[in-house]
């Protein structure tokens, strides 16, 4: 876990939602200078903001809707910061919980050393990096429409299939399977929609594939030289990590990657 710990004459603390924000501010010796509820608006932001552009970090837990205040900050030349949603809840849980409490203590753990570091993820490749993200889901939703075929063999009775779903003639012969029609409508449901990913995945594919080509062509490139690395999984490593210089060393990357084990101490025990 890395903390942001640089000073500033100013912390601005943001709890972020989809229609309004909770703007809090406090200088260098925790006083309360603004601590106000406002639209979500880059105006309203910029008339609170305006006055202290230069002597201020402006700090954000990382939900769904920060990409616009990341690149409106980068636009104006404000310092910007994002938290790490899960490590912030840890830090700063406790038993009263509010829009106005929650901005204040955002800013105050920036003030004081223990914001959580979040990567601020390039804005040029995250729309690709969320369509990916969208094909897994639908990928996934897709193994589970293969399962429901499955299973409706198994209610029943019916000897399992040796059919290759992921193939048009085999989800075509699927469409005679059943003598109830009821149940085989059901199946045929989850054909047409298997019809309909497949298509709509392979061009998806074709898509994010191009748009890596344009932002990382020679890491792309690498990546799928590596053997048992194909073009859905490099495109994945990709646009996961993002900037791979942003690690200082191999052991931070494996840190990072979840392939370093950590251990958990206490009275001279090992627990991890």
């Amino acid at each position: 876990m890395r903390f942001y710990n640089n000073s500033h004459p100013y912390y601005c603390g943001i709890d972020l939602h989809a229609r309004l924000l909770y703007v809090c501010i406090i200088d260098s010796k925790g006083e309360v200078v603004v601590h106000k509820k406002i639209g979500a608006s880059k105006d309203d932001l910029l008339l609170i903001l305006e006055p202290y552009i230069g002597n201020v970090i402006v700090g954000v837990e990382c939900m769904h809707c920060w990409y616009w205040v990341s690149d409106w900050c980068a636009e104006l030349g404000i310092d910007f910061v994002l938290g790490h949603a899960l490590y912030m809840k840890a830090i700063h849980g406790g038993k009263t919980k509010n829009d106005k409490v929650d901005s204040f203590k955002i800013a105050s753990l920036l003030r004081g050393g223990n914001f959580p570091i979040a990567y601020d993820y390039p804005s040029e490749m995250r729309a690709a990096r969320d369509l990916l993200r969208r094909r897994m889901k639908i990928v996934r939703h897709g193994a589970m429409l293969k399962g429901h075929v499955v299973n409706t063999n198994s209610q029943y009775n019916l000897p399992a299939t040796e059919l290759n779903l992921k193939n048009i003639s085999a989800r075509q012969k699927l469409r005679e399977q059943y003598q109830d029609p009821i149940v085989q409508r059901n199946i045929d449901l989850d054909m047409a929609l298997l019809d309909c990913y497949a298509k709509e995945l392979a061009q998806v594919e074709w898509f994010i594939e191009k748009q890596a080509k344009n932002h990382t062509p020679v890491y792309l490139e690498l990546l799928e030289t590596v053997p048992g690395i194909g073009k859905i999984l490099s495109l994945t490593i990709l646009y996961e990590i993002g900037d791979i210089c942003r690690f200082e060393s191999v052991q931070k990357f494996a840190s990072y990657s979840r392939l370093v084990k950590c251990k958990a101490e206490s009275a001279g025990k090992t627990y991890g």
